[in-house]
């Protein structure tokens, strides 16, 4: 019994932390202790000596780690993969689609991750487009095809690449209802009332974390985030010398195209509002527009 409850403080401590801070989810795991050895479970000396083991974990990091970023990511990949299917039919243009996302993260405030930023193609005609926190991102054959321009693409990838460095999915991940099957897990760890063991309470635990997903693909993010994104696009586009205003063309493409029950429309403000707010910050960037000299590269990759 005394392993088992050892084991589970554990799990719990290892599986909060790639979702939360360390610092708050230790105090779980260290009144979890508490109330074990309190209710006969353990012995007083066991459960101060997890307690003590939480605390630790707890001070060591406060704040989500590009580790754990990325291997949150990774998940958040896995799920996305499990409803497409990436697009092998051209090396070329996923080449194509990284030298765009190299191009702009590495004239950006955050070059690198812990794994690097990757592109790849989504056997979809849908008009979309993902990023995880582990730098994974997915634009559909839909979207591309969408495209007009480079410049357009950049901006797709640009919005992408700035979800990423805002770290909007994990902050979507710390606000969501996940905070409440940790609670519980660690209720249950305490005075094993239900009888769950380890691989159940593991599982409740990765039944919610594909319910955060599902809700950060299907809902989408804020308002707010989603016009923060485009302002950071134009930034990061600017920066890496693609024209801003690329991401206007982009946005009055698929105002023409685009539904709001699937794809983009379902998870983000309407093409006409994202294209207001993107016309007040536009006016703050002076651009030559070369965007003519990179034409038929694109009409070669993309076409």
């Amino acid at each position: 019994m005394k392993t088992k409850v050892l084991s589970l403080t554990a799990v719990i401590i290892a599986l909060s932390c790639l979702v939360f801070s360390c610092e708050s989810m230790a105090k779980i795991a260290d009144v979890g202790a508490q109330v074990a050895g309190a209710t006969g479970l353990i012995n007083q000396n066991t459960a101060d000596a997890i307690s003590m083991s939480a605390r630790a974990v707890g001070t060591a990091a406060e704040e989500i780690t590009p580790e754990q970023e990325y291997y949150i990511g990774r998940a958040v990949a896995a799920n996305i993969l499990s409803s497409y299917a990436i697009y092998t039919g051209s090396p070329a243009l996923t080449n194509y689609l990284n030298l765009i996302c190299k191009t702009i993260t590495i004239n950006s405030p955050r070059p690198d991750i812990y794994a690097g930023y990757h592109v790849a193609v989504l056997d979809s005609q849908e008009i979309n487009a993902f990023a995880t926190s582990g730098g994974h991102i997915f634009v559909t054959r839909g979207l591309i095809s969408a495209a007009r321009s480079e410049d357009a693409l950049a901006s797709v990838i640009a919005h992408e690449i700035a979800h990423i460095q805002l770290q909007h999915s994990i902050k979507a991940i710390k606000s969501s209802r996940v905070t409440q099957a940790i609670l519980v897990t660690g209720t249950a760890a305490a005075g094993a009332a239900a009888g769950m063991d380890v691989n159940e309470l593991t599982n409740v635990f990765n039944e919610s974390v594909g319910e955060i997903v599902h809700t950060m693909v299907n809902s989408g993010y804020s308002q707010t985030q989603e016009f923060e994104a485009d302002n950071t696009a134009m930034s990061l586009m600017a920066s890496a010398g693609y024209n801003p205003s690329g991401l206007l063309d982009m946005l009055n493409v698929l105002s023409t195209i685009q539904t709001s029950g699937s794809g983009f429309g379902k998870t983000h403000p309407t093409p006409a509002q994202r294209i207001t707010n993107a016309e007040r910050t536009i006016r703050s960037y002076t651009v030559t527009d070369t965007s003519s000299s990179r034409q038929a590269r694109f009409t070669a990759a993309a076409r």
